[in-house]
This record gives C-alpha cells, sequence and structure tokens, in this order.
C-alpha cells in the first residue's frame, strides 16, 4: 500500500489497519533493534533524572499545552 491509499481510508479503517499491523509484527517475535538516535535520547533523559533536572508535567497540563 501507499500513502495516498491509506488517506482514502477512514480514521477507523486505519486504526484497523494499524491494530492488524501492530498484532502481525507482535508474533513473529522478530527483535528490532533501537535506532542509535533513540538510544541517546532515552540514556540523556537517565542521566537528566539522575542529576535531578528533568522536569515532569501532569497529563492534563500536557494536554493543556498542546490544545487539546
Amino acid at each position: 500500500m501507499n500513502i495516498d491509499e491509506f488517506k482514502k481510508m477512514s480514521a477507523v479503517e486505519r486504526l484497523q489497519a494499524m491494530e492488524a499491523l501492530w498484532d502481525s509484527m507482535l508474533y513473529e517475535n522478530q527483535i528490532i533493534d533501537m535506532p542509535e538516535w533513540h538510544e541517546d535520547i532515552l540514556k540523556e533523559r537517565k542521566e537528566k533524572i539522575a542529576a535531578g533536572t528533568a522536569k515532569f508535567i501532569s497529563l492534563a497540563d500536557l494536554k493543556a499545552h498542546s490544545g487539546q
């Protein structure tokens, strides 16, 4: 499928397709390596938490800030 075919689908159909894809990957028992950039971000966040410089906000504040 290409992006244009997905755009023709309703939101519900796209969610169902995503769910089917995740389910298919779940049962393959295939290990997918984490991209290096993702590992770098997680390491940076762990370091901020350990140093006490991490900032946390509530889900309600996040939603208010993002306009949802």
